[in-house]
């Protein structure tokens, strides 16, 4: 049997990127065993045919999530490790299409893969920056970097604005690349609505947000963005660490040179 894949090169390409990205978790030590989750919303590449594809499978979500009527996207598997993602997605991962009243979801392709078991909060969070924040937002990447989640063991750092101001100053890029900071989300239960709706409030300033003691998640209109920001955080954060390990606390860029930044590279303000 042909995969949705065949002859649509752009979708191709698209999941192409997401099983790069899967591994680039992998790689860095970020996805133990079946740790993090990807969504990807893929409507733009879907052909009209897809609308007619019969469902492998029908599964009811827990809420009506209205801006995502009729939209299609890649998700990971449940269960499924990101190294397997990455070498092989379409096994490890399914294409699902949310039916025409955002309350339910067929799987189309190509396996019988369930989707991540944080599917219903992946899907708040893209119907939030679509249908209140309107913005293109086709990502929710969600993974466990190690110097990060370090840094959220560490109180001082758990309050507003604490943690996203240390990392931007530690290279002038955190700062260019990750330009509306980090949200705080206190530790919470993984996978449930209350993790999700904290996150959504978080989204409303930040495109990257933390979980105390968990991991970092990120949104973004392309997949390989979101792991830039991500991986750009997780380089101030090692050398926040390099520099404690020699000794001293690291001085970072003065909020002068941080604002310098601003008008160069049309940051927002804070």
């Amino acid at each position: 049997m042909e995969s949705i894949l065949t002859y649509n090169a752009p979708l191709t390409d698209q999941i192409a990127d997401i099983a790069e990205v899967a591994g680039y978790l992998w790689e860095r030590g970020w996805a133990e065993r079946n740790g993090g989750n990807i969504s990807v919303n893929i409507t733009e590449h879907m052909t009209a045919e897809a609308a007619t594809l019969l469902a492998i499978r029908t599964v009811q979500l827990p809420a009506t999530f209205t801006a995502l009527a009729s939209n299609y996207f890649f998700v990971t598997g449940t269960g499924r490790r990101m190294r397997y993602v990455s070498s092989s997605p379409m096994d490890n991962g399914a294409i699902i299409r949310i039916n025409a009243a955002g309350d339910a979801y067929d799987i189309i392709a190509d396996q019988d893969v369930a989707p991540t078991s944080e599917l219903p909060s992946h899907l708040s969070m893209h119907n939030y920056m679509r249908g209140v924040k309107k913005q293109n937002t086709k990502v929710v990447c969600h993974t466990h970097p190690t110097d990060l989640i370090a840094l959220t063991h560490i109180k001082q750092f758990l309050a507003p604005g604490v943690l996203g101001r240390m990392l931007w100053s530690m290279i002038p890029e955190t700062r260019i690349i990750v330009p509306c900071g980090v949200g705080i989300v206190p530790y919470n239960v993984p996978g449930t609505m209350e993790l999700a709706n904290a996150t959504i409030a978080q989204l409303a300033t930040h495109d990257v947000v933390m979980w105390e003691k968990h991991g970092c998640l990120a949104v973004g209109e392309d997949v390989i963005e979101t792991f830039d920001m991500i991986d750009t955080l997780s380089k101030s954060a090692q050398i926040y660490f390099y520099a404690k390990q020699a000794g001293f606390e690291p001085e970072g860029m003065t909020d002068a040179q941080l604002d310098a930044l601003v008008p160069i590279f049309g940051l927002p303000t804070e």
